[in-house]
């Protein structure tokens, strides 16, 4: 009997000519619906791409004999699903509310601990929006600069930006996360320190972008108040830390009531539910980011109980494999169609790419299929005049998501009604492409010669069939934020499955960091420094240039 993998590697072959388009109106090719509503609130629909009720099929087999079911149910249940590093994974138990799913991490019950930790957050976010914690000077804080990087940057920075429409606290949070020395002196240079109030965050409390920025923003608050440098508590004033270890950060002069942990069972890129979005929290009010949790929570409810063939995230990471592995689609594209999801894309660059970019197996054996795919994207209409032509006339096969609200927070929505026409236009487009013939008529019915409409026509054929999937909600609300990056999660979760890799690890963005701390001696101490010749040169021209 045919592998599976064989199975599919022919189905493949079958379906490569097969268009979409067509399936639409063939009752005998699809009987399943290919579109899902997540509580009314979130629609899903797989409708524009070119698989068939054989290929779900197919899929549905694949992540059973994968042991989705199973490993879904370990991560639940608080098991070492990071093989790497012996750890649960448990970023569902920061948002299972009270009275909801109890969460269990080495036999220990979690849930009342998170709870206590956001039930702080709530408090201290209401004292500072109220006035009630104030700086060195005694001023009320009207800025919050949150410095981290990745997981402690992306996710509460995107969130942010994505509910600036519900950004009615009286605080303006700003985000610093680049070694870079222009990015904090950038943030910085309109301030007034005596109300600006930072938080630093990292899991660590070692990593050196992030410590560098926060003594860099420290002596800064010292110089612009008149501070003793040495007098951490009055500059303690001015900070708040989120950590896994809090040691550190009290080493650092933060007083510990305004420490906020999390912990080791929390992934970085997986943390903005954590205490990692306090400035979520402090920018749009703790409610909607209460608010934000339990929209994921739903998602995950729905990834938990609902058979494979309705489960929404399921579908979606089954056909990123798919498109991955028998399309050879190296990368995919995430389009909102939402200017305040311009982030997203950037964001899941570093949920999909650092959770999947392995090369090694659970069982340390090399991977024998395709893992991650390149994730990239922007903001429709931006992104249809910059990269939708290669989209649509390219020769690489590039899998897709669209995504849309139904209304729009914005006064004017007789110009968000063109936004939808475009996002609804561009599906189309994907989906049905144009011939030459089609195009042909369209040129010559805008008054070209017979020679230059089939020249114009020849230029103007787009093949179409381009894998989507296509995502409306009626408003981006907290919740269905919270619903949407947990449906991305749980898809990163499947493709891991599929693939046999530990997506809760990222061992490969280490040896950069231990190379840096090697080189950083060799350029501020002139000392010596064993490196490559190539990298011998750029440091020679380096310090060549330097003043």
């Amino acid at each position: 009997m045919p592998s599976l993998d064989n199975l599919l590697a022919a189905h493949q072959k079958m379906m490569r000519h097969t268009r979409a388009s067509d399936l639409l109106t063939d009752p005998d090719q699809r009987h399943r619906p290919l579109d899902f509503t997540l509580g009314e609130t979130l629609f899903v629909d797989f409708s524009k791409h070119p698989v068939n009720d054989e290929t779900l099929s197919l899929l549905v087999q694949l992540c059973r004999d994968a042991g989705l079911e199973n490993k879904r149910d370990a991560m639940v249940s608080g098991a070492p699903i990071n093989t790497a590093e012996q750890r649960p994974a448990l970023h569902m138990a920061l948002r299972s509310g009270p009275g909801a799913r109890a969460y269990h991490a080495d036999g220990e019950p979690v849930s009342q601990i998170v709870h206590g930790v956001l039930s702080d957050i709530e408090g201290f976010c209401a004292d500072v929006q109220a006035g009630k914690r104030k700086g060195a000077t005694g001023r009320p804080f009207t800025h919050v600069v949150n410095i981290g990087i990745g997981g402690s940057d992306l996710g509460p920075r995107m969130v942010c930006q994505a509910l600036r429409p519900y950004a009615d606290t009286g605080l303006e949070v700003r985000f610093v996360s680049n070694v870079d020395p222009s990015d904090l002196e950038q943030c910085l240079s309109d301030l007034d320190p005596a109300a600006t109030l930072f938080v630093v965050a990292s899991k660590t409390f070692t990593t050196q972008e992030t410590l560098t920025n926060a003594e860099a923003a420290r002596h800064w608050l010292n110089a612009k108040l008149g501070l003793d440098s040495s007098d951490v508590a009055a500059s303690g004033a001015h900070f708040v830390a989120v950590t896994a270890a809090p040691d550190r950060a009290k080493a650092f002069g933060i007083e510990a009531s305004a420490i906020f942990p999390f912990w080791d069972w929390v992934g970085g890129r997986y943390s903005l539910w954590s205490a990692i979005g306090l400035p979520i929290a402090l920018a749009v009010g703790y409610p909607r980011f209460a608010e934000l949790l339990s929209g994921a929570n739903a998602l995950d409810e729905h990834f938990i109980s609902t058979p494979l063939e309705e489960n929404i995230p399921a579908l979606m990471g089954a056909l990123a494999y798919y498109y991955r592995n028998y399309w050879d689609a190296a990368s995919h594209a995430v389009l909102p169609y939402d200017q305040n999801l311009e982030a997203l894309p950037a964001y899941l660059q570093q949920l999909e790419m650092e959770s999947n970019g392995k090369s090694v197996t659970t069982d340390a054996a090399p991977v024998a299929v395709r893992t991650a795919p390149v994730i990239w994207g922007a903001a429709g209409t931006n992104a249809q005049h910059s990269f939708f032509q290669c989209l649509h006339q390219g020769t690489d096969t590039v899998t897709m998501d669209m995504m849309a609200a139904a209304n729009s927070k914005a006064a004017d929505q007789g110009q968000h009604k063109i936004l939808l026409a475009n996002f609804l236009a561009q599906g189309q487009a994907f989906l049905e492409g144009q011939d030459q013939a089609r195009a042909k008529s369209r040129f010559l019915a805008k008054g070209m010669s017979e020679e230059q409409a089939e020249l114009a026509a020849i230029n103007s054929q787009i093949v179409g069939n381009r894998p989507i999937t296509m995502m409306i909600y009626p408003e981006l609300t907290p919740w269905v934020l919270g619903a949407l990056i947990a449906l991305y999660e749980h898809r990163v979760f499947v493709q891991a499955v599929l693939c046999n890799i530990n997506p809760f690890d990222q061992w490969g963005v280490e040896l950069g960091k231990v190379l840096a701390k090697e080189i950083l001696p060799a350029l501020t101490a002139d000392k010596p420094v064993t490196v490559d010749p190539s990298t011998q040169a750029l440091m020679d021209r380096l310090k060549d240039w330097q003043s």
